[in-house]
């Protein structure tokens, strides 16, 4: 391994490819058939100026960092070999071969792969812990920041694409985003799999501006990328694009999220805040059903208590006063703020539970039914 920390007063460091850090932000650009536009054009060019490197370009680029870090030139021939020897060969992941190429002569990569997955046999929850840890020292405040941040553009944005994707891989979204925001497509040796998993990252979790940003600006090299990313980023646009806030999808997609911190063995604000949103946007739901049925209810009072229509009865003359008595008052309807559920006749009440949870999987109508059962017991 050779010493590479005195690389980091190099003039060679471009801070402007590298988003700073109290600047990151997810990168959007304009969406087809919307005249307002997300972000600056700065934003725009960030998620737009990238090229895929083919295999060549990605080792020059391997050679180039290692060049500039001091790294001698055998080491760099044996690095640079290794890569192409696992792409061509061995069929390796061009990131997974690039990231290990560089890990043979920088001591704080190799160490970062070497946390991730210690043994290749250890169970997934163990796993998933090594990658939260390795997520935490990766923390602006976390131990290996500033020795990261000191390499190459290049090598900073593979390396956190490297441990994005596997975060990502282990569902852990929420801490794989942070890693994520502040790579720059344009410096990434692999920008199809910053595009694709960052994509995929925000996809789950519900953020469908930045994901929509994210996996057109992949598929606008569509030719160039691998066909699982094309395609399976396709599907993911198809899916979030028609999500509508407040909807019965958007309800059905917070569950599944807070399912999956559940899986994860997650009680913590994150999870609770996912909990209360499902709560809220339900009783938002049920209200405006309620709201729907009040009114045709009232409409058909009306309907029947009307003159039938064709001309069967005969408007009253000017002239005539009316034959009413009665002072005029109506009695006030007393509306508590839980809106009746638990009152409603067990046949509407059916009808309701029905249309509120047609469109949700089988196995969240349990999580419905107990939540009216609360509704009306607590009224």
């Amino acid at each position: 391994m050779c010493s590479w920390t005195a690389w980091t007063e190099a003039d060679d460091l471009n801070p402007e490819r590298i988003i700073p850090e109290e600047k990151a932000q997810p990168l959007e650009s304009m969406l087809p058939g919307s005249s307002e536009k997300m972000g600056s054009r700065d934003s725009l060019d960030r998620a737009t100026d990238w090229k895929p490197l083919d295999t060549e370009a990605m080792a020059e680029m391997l050679r180039r960092c290692l060049d500039t870090i001091g790294v001698p030139s055998d080491a760099i021939n044996r690095s640079t070999e290794q890569f192409l020897a696992d792409i061509r060969q061995e069929d390796a992941e061009a990131l997974n071969a690039w990231v290990n190429a560089a890990a043979m002569q920088i001591d704080p990569i190799a160490a970062m792969i070497g946390r991730s997955n210690p043994d290749s046999n250890a169970p997934e929850s163990n796993t998933s812990v090594e990658l939260l840890g390795l997520a935490k020292r990766l923390d602006p405040s976390g131990p290996d920041y500033p020795t990261i941040e000191s390499l190459p553009p290049e090598m900073r944005a593979a390396l956190r694409t490297w441990i994005g994707r596997e975060l990502v891989r282990a569902r852990l979204y929420d801490e794989a985003l942070p890693i994520f925001a502040e790579v720059d497509p344009a410096a990434s040796p692999d920008a199809a799999s910053l595009l694709f998993y960052r994509g995929a990252c925000y996809h789950a979790l519900l953020k469908a501006k930045e994901a929509l940003s994210d996996l057109r600006s992949l598929l606008q090299h569509e030719d160039d990328i691998p066909v699982r990313y094309a395609r399976t980023a396709k599907m993911m646009v198809a899916d979030i694009k028609p999500l509508k806030e407040d909807s019965l999808d958007e309800i059905s997609r917070l569950m599944t999220d807070v399912t999956r911190r559940l899986d994860l063995g997650r009680a913590d604000d994150a999870t609770q805040h996912r909990e209360q949103e499902v709560i809220d946007k339900l009783t938002k739901l049920i209200d405006k059903i309620e709201e729907q049925q009040q009114q045709q209810q009232q409409q058909q009072s009306n309907g029947q208590g009307g003159n039938p229509r064709g001309g069967e009865a005969k408007p009253m003359e000017d002239s005539r006063i009316a034959g009413a008595s009665g002072e005029g008052d109506a009695d006030r309807k007393t509306l508590d703020d839980k809106g009746g559920w638990g009152n409603l006749p067990p046949a509407e009440r059916q009808e309701s539970l029905q249309q509120i949870s047609r469109d949700l999987p089988t196995h969240y109508r349990e999580a419905i039914e107990a939540y009216f059962r609360k509704m009306a017991t607590d009224s």
